[in-house]
């Protein structure tokens, strides 16, 4: 077994093999078209609605479009890693599960602990942002005061129906999101169509604008890291306005990696995973462009800019540009659009984050007896457990301030899985790859590269919380995961045997105890089988 304590590595063959234990077997259910539904339903949220008109009018201005191709770009690298990955280790768990297969254990850990900041934070976010468009919808606030604290029963509604939803199984998952994501694609043509009535092509120019000094005012905890280190305020507009949009546009992006974690409940993952990846990237990439195309062309960058006797004190929308133009109807179909986007942004992120959990779980990292499945094939007990967590998070805490600790976190599971793959590539050469990433190692070292620039672009609290963090997970792992690890136990109790140490018995009895627990949470239950 390669690797001692913390750096042990388990090998593709037996994550592989651990696929078909009845007590823990998922339904392989998904196929190519469903994958790029997720890939499609995670990714085009509300930001397409908000983030692009503030980006365009306080950034880049018309160069916004290729801010997002250049966004595009770089996560277009990470997906190609990904997408080699998940169609060579087709195990649920992402990122998780290809870092223990290279990196080892605690590595293993550590990006586990960050995905867990990842989808659970994000899926809290985006409720409460779902929450908030609901209020605007109906015409009431969606939060009550309980004991001196305000809960937001909206986010609370919307989560408690998506956890209902993929209890019952990940195939109506899919389908229920296929349906969603068709609705929330449609506003986003009808914006376009109807915006491009009102394009004037003087609005293109100056198609990257003067650099202008930067007016954000952040300093010490709040400026960026790259700020920090280089000294430098940067600028809105101009060249270096236009890279940090595509920092900040990145973020558009984030979620196609959730594509990776259902790869052990996909039919044919070794052409269906880099598909499912790939064609979603390809197709938002598309939309996201159209978009900012048509909103740059209907009004002037300048009316965009936050003060702008258009937008006021407040952020420009989509729909400002539409109400420029008297298309007054247009706030109510973002407001549905938006509505729609969040409700699968939601579903797929707290997908992701039961799948991460349950590979955990079934390596022993967290307790085993979470990671089980019912009849269906469905890991029932640990959507539970992730939706209780997630509403309450959403519905108690005002985390909003945190909102970049999913990005970070994003990053640096980006990070890890592209230098995966060279790992990989020099440690198993043999292995059968169903993608392999071209130009390597060119393409994962620029990823890498890409990557690690978006990260210094974030501010320096976020990676002090990111710090702290990481810390509390190697806290956990010391006081429970290294001790329960499965990999650990079997290595502990063949090293016993052969030096015929009386040990040997104890830490057998400590593996079948833990076996035992799966048993009975999984008896009278086998999974159906394909």
């Amino acid at each position: 077994m390669p690797g001692t304590g913390m750096w042990r590595t388990k090998s593709v063959e037996q994550s592989i093999a651990e696929t078909d234990e009845p007590r823990s077997k998922l339904r392989k259910d998904l196929t190519t078209r469903d994958l790029t539904a997720f890939g499609v339903a995670v990714v085009i949220g509300a930001g397409i609605f908000t983030l692009t008109a503030r980006t365009a009018g306080d950034l880049a201005g018309p160069s916004v479009s290729l801010a997002f191709v250049l966004a595009a770009v770089a996560c277009g690298l990470a997906a190609l890693c990904y997408a080699e990955f998940a169609s060579t280790v087709p195990v649920a768990g992402s990122a998780y599960t290809f870092s223990y297969a290279t990196f080892g254990e605690f590595i293993a850990w550590i990006i586990g602990w960050d995905l867990i900041l990842e989808f659970a934070l994000a899926s809290s976010v985006v409720a409460k942002g779902w929450s908030l468009y609901l209020a605007d919808f109906i015409g009431t606030s969606t939060t009550v005061a309980i004991g001196g604290f305000k809960a937001d029963w909206g986010a609370v509604l919307i989560i408690g129906a998506i956890t209902l939803t993929l209890a019952f199984g990940v195939k109506l998952s899919s389908r229920v999101s296929t349906i969603i994501t068709a609705i929330k694609v449609a506003v986003v043509l009808l914006v376009i169509i109807v915006g491009a009535f009102f394009i004037n092509t003087d609005n293109y120019h100056p198609y990257v604008p003067a650099a202008e000094p930067n007016t954000s005012g952040a300093s010490g905890l709040h400026q960026t890291l790259f700020a920090m280190l280089s000294g430098s305020d940067g600028s809105n507009y101009g060249w270096y306005g236009l890279l940090a949009a595509a920092s900040l546009l990145f973020f558009a992006f984030i979620g196609f990696d959730v594509v990776a974690t259902t790869a052990e409940e996909t039919k044919n993952p070794q052409k269906s995973i880099p598909r499912g990846i790939l064609g979603s990237l390809a197709i938002v990439t598309v939309l996201y462009v159209a978009v900012t195309i048509v909103l740059t062309g209907m009004v002037s960058y300048q009316q965009l800019r936050t003060g702008s006797p258009l937008v006021g004190d407040g952020s420009a929308t989509l729909a400002t540009a539409f109400e420029a133009h008297g298309v007054t109807w247009a706030e109510t179909a973002i407001n549905v659009g938006a509505l729609a986007g969040l409700t699968t942004v939601v579903m797929v992120m707290m997908l992701g984050q039961t799948r991460v959990l349950f590979a955990m779980s079934r390596d022993g990292l967290i307790p085993r007896s979470w990671g089980t499945t019912n009849k269906s094939g469905n890991p029932v007990r640990i959507t539970m457990i992730v939706g209780v967590v997630v509403a309450v998070i959403a519905a108690v805490f005002p985390i909003e301030t945190l909102e970049q600790m999913v990005n970070i976190g994003t990053l640096f599971a980006f990070v890890l899985v592209c230098a995966g793959v060279l790992v990989l590539r020099k440690t198993r050469p043999d292995l059968k790859r169903g993608f392999r990433v071209p130009g390597s190692p060119f393409v994962p070292i620029v990823a890498i590269v890409a990557c690690g620039w978006l990260m210094i672009n974030l501010s320096v609290e976020t990676w002090i919380r990111f710090v702290v963090w990481m810390l509390v997970g190697i806290v956990v792992y010391a006081l429970y995961g290294r001790r329960h690890s499965v990999l650990g136990l079997r290595a502990r109790a063949a090293r016993d045997a052969e030096a015929g140490s009386s040990e040997f018995s104890i830490v057998l009895t400590e593996i079948v105890q833990t076996e035992a627990v799966i048993d009975e949470a999984a008896e009278d239950r086998v999974p159906a089988r394909d």
